[in-house]
């Protein structure tokens, strides 16, 4: 082959599926293609490039050492097509902001005061993506972030929103039917569990946690209600099933509002906080900064941005 001459696109996006799935028919899913249709694609390639790229086991698939010379080389080819693409989407929808963040941060926090936003800045269309999923910010088609987390964000601008803690909260209504509600007859009511406290990245104290900080032994219940979405744990203290260890960032609106109280001073800080991230390279463009200096004012009132602190 001639080394000036680049292979089919087609072939070389179809060897870069398989090897990131290794697997011929995730890749071909991805592909909208059938297997054989990308079997063929792939031997074009092997054809024209004169070598081997794939060891086929019973099972599995195995790169040849040819594979993964060129592999890391056409991932960042196609890498660079897919943001030289979104480059030019956005010079074509300037008006345009992606913000992603996780469904109980945007029921909660961010729907409510949302329409702020939008009344400040009217020109911009904002559109919010809420997933769990953490987004790369450096491939995915997405402005500005906010995300729970350390604070690490290598390469991001990062600013700190606001920390969070977790105390029981219920309905005024609740409180008052109680008895009225006391430490002492609490374990006695229905608690509300957030399971979304302990996940594969963050654990967060549970109502066990609690009890212990305020010298109380807590004692599993028959009649505890669990829900493993954040805001529908809320949603559900709310309309007076019970008591709920809420996380005060998430139930900021509710608490605002009279619907939620918090009867007990006892407070525990969450390791983790609110961080809204951009990328580095883009921190100064027009909407990101408009958002981002939109959130800080929303906690903290009017700051302007280059007084907010940023992490990176």
């Amino acid at each position: 082959m001639n080394s000036d001459r680049l292979p089919p696109l087609n072939s070389l996006k179809a060897f870069e599926a398989v090897v990131r799935h290794m697997s011929f028919t995730l890749a071909a899913k991805e592909l909208y293609v059938t297997p054989a249709a990308l079997s063929y694609q792939i031997k074009q390639l092997e054809n024209t490039l004169g070598v081997k790229l794939f060891v086929r086991l019973n099972r599995a698939i195995e790169l040849t050492d040819q594979a993964k010379l060129i592999y890391p080389g056409v991932r960042q080819g196609f890498e660079q097509f897919s943001s030289s693409m979104r480059l030019l989407q956005r010079n074509i929808s300037s008006n345009v902001l992606v913000v992603s963040a996780g469904p109980a941060f945007t029921a909660k926090w961010l729907a409510p005061r949302l329409y702020r936003f939008l009344a400040q800045y009217p020109h911009i269309d904002a559109r919010i993506s809420a997933s769990l999923a953490l987004t790369n910010l450096k491939t995915d088609d997405v402005d500005v972030a906010v995300r729970f987390g350390w604070g690490e964000y290598p390469d991001y601008c990062a600013i700190k929103l606001f920390d969070d803690y977790v105390t029981p909260m219920c309905s005024p209504e609740f409180v008052t039917k109680q008895e009225p509600l006391s430490l002492d007859n609490l374990c006695a009511q229905t608690l509300i569990h957030d399971d979304t406290h302990t996940t594969a990245r963050f654990t967060i104290a549970c109502w066990k946690d609690w009890f212990k900080s305020v010298g109380i032994a807590y004692k599993p219940q028959r009649k505890a209600l669990r829900f493993n979405v954040a805001d529908h744990a809320l949603n559900a203290a709310v309309s007076g099933a019970g008591v709920v260890l809420g996380r005060t960032a998430l139930a900021q609106n509710d608490l605002d509002a009279g619907r939620l109280v918090m009867p007990f001073e006892k407070q525990i800080k969450v390791d983790f906080s609110f961080y809204a991230l951009s990328l580095s390279e883009r921190k100064d463009e027009e909407n990101i900064k408009a958002f981002r200096n939109w959130l800080v004012s929303e906690v903290n009132g009017e700051i302007d941005l280059t007084t907010a602190d940023p992490i990176a």
